[in-house]
């Protein structure tokens, strides 16, 4: 049974990874200068969209593909290696729809999910600057003439730039938390794409600035509401886009060096691509990605797994993924960020040459693993599996 529900799986990602990739492949050709000149991908955003990217997770009677979430993130590792931006504008979108299908109750939701499968993209505003973890101090409250308003400013605000729409966190009248769907071309919007980390600089994770603007109640949503699963979503997005890096540092690794004529005194070999120390370079670097890929694949089963029970009706937090994707977060990273060193060691002086950008591997890859700091991770994965070992050793007793 279990191997029949794999093999469905794997057809499934199959057939929408085949259709995708010979996109994800042109959007590829020109990722390398677009980092170089700092080009913000729109028109690759667009076609993304007009190929039906935005509708994996839609159910289908919405017109969707009604794909499992694990298929939905191996396919925004493919389009990582491709553009590993581009793919992480992805992230609160496809947040909003799992709210959405989580939710489908709520009247307003098939017609929510019919707009975000068309290629309404939405981004998010959930951290505050200077405040303290957890505090939110945008309001969302009526005014004089009980038109709802929101004030406040957001910053990671990643696929700002982008959106059409914005999903935010405010606090509402009674303190209770809120999440507001603002239309980004409303007055009182102010985008900042401030961003200034030296990665993933197309993302527009900058800052949104709100002033009074004003949301209409029938797009404001219970926070209390939302899937059960964000936190194994989130991590899983930045673990997808760390394997999509990794693949792309073996590709680019390759490529240079199979386009390297020069080689060094010391060598062994005159041909660089014969030197055998140069190919155990490229040989750690396909073990690290294949490492990687392997390591998020086996989380994402689980993932599928806890999303299947929230469906059900269980709002009860899933620890085997959590403790799934928390490991894989710590083992994804530590592999992605050797290969984005190691790659130089195939390649000499030549290989830090701008021509090749490859130090944006590590750019990114060092600004996706600080996005949530892996040390709290890997210590939440310990102390789960210790409380796991003194149950099991209390049930033995």
């Amino acid at each position: 049974m279990e191997h029949a529900a794999k093999a469905r799986d794997q057809d499934e990602h199959e057939r929408l990874a085949t259709r995708f990739r010979p996109l994800f492949q042109r959007i590829a050709e020109g990722e390398a200068e677009r980092e170089r000149t700092g080009t913000v991908p729109h028109e690759q955003l667009g076609w993304l969209v007009d190929a039906g990217f935005a509708g994996f997770r839609i159910p289908g009677d919405l017109g969707g593909e009604d794909a499992r979430l694990s298929t939905a993130f191996r396919l925004v590792a493919e389009l990582a290696e491709a553009d590993v931006n581009l793919a992480h504008i992805w992230r609160n979108h496809l947040s909003f729809v799992e709210d959405r299908r989580y939710d489908r109750a709520d009247p307003r939701t098939d017609e929510w999910l019919r707009r975000l499968g068309s290629g309404e993209i939405v981004g998010g505003g959930w951290s505050e600057p200077d405040t303290d973890v957890g505090s939110v101090r945008t309001t969302l409250l009526p005014d004089a003439e009980g038109v709802l308003r929101l004030n406040g400013t957001k910053y990671y605000a990643t696929g700002s730039v982008y959106a059409r729409w914005t999903t935010v966190l405010a606090a509402d009248e009674a303190g209770h938390r809120v999440v507001a769907l603002v239309d980004m071309t409303s007055d009182g919007v102010a985008v900042g794409d401030d961003w200034d980390g030296f990665g993933q600089r197309l993302t527009g994770s900058g800052s949104v600035a709100y002033v009074d603007v004003a949301v209409p109640a029938e797009r404001v949503f219970s926070y209390a509401k939302r899937y059960v699963y964000q936190s194994q979503f989130y991590q899983s997005a930045l673990n997808a886009l760390l394997v999509g890096i990794g693949n792309a540092i073996l590709r680019d690794g390759i490529a240079a060096l199979r386009a390297r004529r020069r080689s060094h005194g010391n060598a062994l070999v005159p041909e660089p691509v014969d030197d055998p120390e140069l190919q155990e370079v490229i040989g750690r670097l396909a073990a690290n990605a294949f490492a990687a890929e392997a390591t998020l694949l086996r989380s994402l089963d689980l993932v599928d797994v806890a999303v299947a029970r929230a469906e059900a009706g269980d709002t009860a937090q899933d620890r085997a993924s959590l403790l799934a994707v928390g490991a894989a977060q710590h083992a994804i990273s530590t592999l992605v960020l050797e290969s984005a060193t190691l790659v130089f060691d195939s390649l000499g002086s030549s290989g830090v040459s701008e021509r090749h950008a490859l130090d944006r591997h590590w750019r990114n890859a060092r600004t996706i693993a600080s996005h949530n700091p892996r040390v709290y991770r890997t210590r939440l994965v310990g102390g789960w599996a210790l409380e796991d070992a003194a149950r099991g050793d209390t049930e033995d007793a």
